[in-house]
């Protein structure tokens, strides 16, 4: 999901060209290989064991310091347990501590959680990433219960999704996320580096944020603010069926527009951000999320927010639910990219670390066609794979394991191209279609490789066996 320079590019060449720059910067210091998670099946439409818990609820409250570096308070999350079998506990992800993992005594972990209620807390694991909090008692089919936990959140000192750049604090997958439980097992892939290895099911949040009212805070959902305590604000924000909740707090600029769609479109940006690629990041946004809409269902949040910053180049750019983060630089960002994963991961969820071409893949052949680049030769273009052993539907187990150079040239470039093959197979309405039903089926929901395909190969009476064969898409 994090998204680079080049997918804004308009054109393919220059794509090319920059591709392969990134592509070696990429294949440098690989990380430690890790488990590969097992594929999923294709040749069965059996209903799959529901994925547990479900319909989270997050209430949260925190209060930041001086100028957002630190948030405390307490967090409670509700939730269901929708298997058949007793749930005797819950796994809640502490994603901020991916980079750091359990820190040092000098320098503790940038998320840490004490006092649970609701149930008692086994000791930290994956890189102080995973806290498993057994139960008092299982909890049967159907039945709904509740942990809570006082939570404190250190914003790192890099600029970073969850970092620091200057006066502006970004804290995404920095809030305590339930983790998932389904015919796999429980979800504790790790974080590799790159990429992403986020799972999480679609739920409702409700985040109180106290701050100093200077500090700007953009949030995912609808925010509203009242004042608090003598020069400080609580901006608190409602989302609903969303799969994570992020915010950036910071002396920021602003300006609202509507699309033409309806949609309101939130516009941040910091101080040395340029008004060039701030305009162009609002009009690609205006158009894109409009015409997704069109394309995969209306986009159902309402609202939209863009936090742009021109100091991003070592990271990129990341969508979250409802907000953007964009490295913005005079000609623009990746904007249309980061808008498509609304509906690619956000709206069509998928489990990231076993599958990442359903998101990323996905979010650039509907960036690709947003600009109406000429993709007839693309996949051709891509020349060899890289390796023998590549294909679209490894994980990031896989990349992480010696192949990081891989990620980008199979998962964004041989990915989106696959989807345009696709569609000259298919015809461009039968696409469209096919596009807008795969939506709508598992519309906040997760899909699968295996949802797709028979999505796919019910759109037309061709065997897409060879083309499967073809493409690597297994």
């Amino acid at each position: 999901m994090t998204s680079f320079r080049f997918w804004r590019a308009p054109r393919l060449v220059l794509v090319a060209a920059l591709f392969l720059a990134l592509a070696a910067v990429l294949s440098l210091a690989p990380r430690p290989a890790v488990a590969q998670a097992p594929a999923d099946p294709t040749d069965s439409a059996a209903p799959r064991p529901a994925a547990t818990p479900d319909r989270p609820s997050y209430d949260v409250a925190l209060r930041a310091d001086d100028d957002g570096s630190r948030w405390t308070g307490r967090q409670t999350v509700s939730f269901r347990n929708a298997a058949r079998t007793p749930l005797r506990s819950v796994d809640v992800r502490l994603w901020g501590n991916g980079t750091d993992g359990c820190g040092t005594p000098g320098s503790p972990s940038p998320v840490r959680v004490s006092g649970v209620a609701g149930g008692t807390p086994r000791p930290l694991a994956v890189g102080c990433t995973a806290l498993r909090i057994d139960l008092p008692a299982p909890l049967p089919h159907g039945a709904r219960a509740s942990v809570s936990f006082d939570v404190s959140i250190t914003v790192p000192d890099r600029v970073h999704r969850f970092g620091k750049d200057g006066a502006y604090r970004y804290l995404g997958n920095a809030l305590p996320l339930l983790s998932v439980r389904d015919a796999q097992g429980r979800h504790l892939d790790p974080d590799v580096g790159f990429g992403e290895s986020f799972h999480s099911l679609a739920g409702d949040f409700r985040v109180a944020l106290d701050h100093p009212s200077p500090l700007v805070v953009p949030a995912t959902g609808t925010t509203t603010r009242r004042a608090g305590a003598p020069g400080r604000t609580v901006s608190t924000s409602v989302a609903r069926g969303v799969r994570d909740f992020v915010w950036a707090a910071g002396p920021f600029a602003s300006k609202t527009v509507t699309t033409p769609g309806g949609v309101r479109l939130n516009a941040y940006w910091t101080a040395t951000t340029s008004p060039e690629g701030v305009a162009t990041d609002l009009r690609d946004a205006v158009g894109s999320v409009d015409e997704f809409g069109k394309r995969f269902g209306r986009y159902p949040y309402g609202e939209l927010d863009l936090v742009m910053s021109d100091n991003l180049d070592d990271f990129g750019s990341m969508e979250f639910p409802g907000l953007v983060l964009l490295w913005t630089e005079p000609e623009g960002s990746a904007v249309v990219h980061e808008i498509a994963h609304q509906w690619f991961y956000g709206i069509v969820g998928n489990d990231q670390f076993a599958s990442p071409w359903l998101d990323e893949s996905f979010a650039q052949y509907a960036n690709e066609l947003y600009y109406r680049l000429d993709t007839t030769t693309c996949w051709d273009d891509q020349g060899m794979w890289p390796s023998d052993t590549a294909a679209l539907t490894r994980s990031m187990a896989y990349y992480a394991d010696g192949r990081r150079s891989e990620y980008v040239r199979v998962v964004y470039r041989r990915g989106s191209c696959a989807l345009h093959d696709l569609e000259r197979v298919l015809g461009g309405p039968e696409m469209a279609g096919m596009l807008r039903g795969y939506a709508a089926d598992h519309w906040l929901g997760v899909a699968t490789t295996a949802d797709f395909k028979r999505a796919a190969q019910a759109a037309t009476p061709k065997d897409l066996g060879p083309f499967w064969t073809e493409h690597r898409i297994h």
